[in-house]
């Protein structure tokens, strides 16, 4: 006896396909453009090099302000540091200088 497909096994068969092939590209689509896809793994990437540089910088000059603060102490003050500030700051000048703007 040979048994043959009927309609609703068909049918059954074709939604099926349909699903598998519906699912594939949602997970493919979510997979390169989705929350953690890849798209977004190369942004993060690229973000956290930014801001590690950033970072970098932002040490640096905290390293410079940190001696230039150390200059201006009670321990160790620094004559011409202090007379270069006040001078920039208030904007001081001794009677001997010339100021050509």
């Amino acid at each position: 006896m040979i048994e043959t497909q009927g309609p609703g096994r068909a049918l059954f068969g074709g939604a099926f396909s349909l699903f598998v092939v519906g699912a594939t590209c949602y997970f493919a689509y979510a997979a390169l453009q989705g929350d953690r896809g890849l798209v977004e793994q190369v942004r993060l990437t690229r973000e956290e090099a930014e801001l590690s540089r950033r970072l970098d910088a932002l040490k640096a000059e905290r390293a410079r302000m940190e001696t230039l603060t150390l200059g201006l102490s009670d321990r160790r003050l620094d004559l011409d540091l202090l007379d270069e500030r006040a001078r920039a700051v208030l904007g001081l000048i001794r009677d001997d200088e010339v100021v050509i703007r």
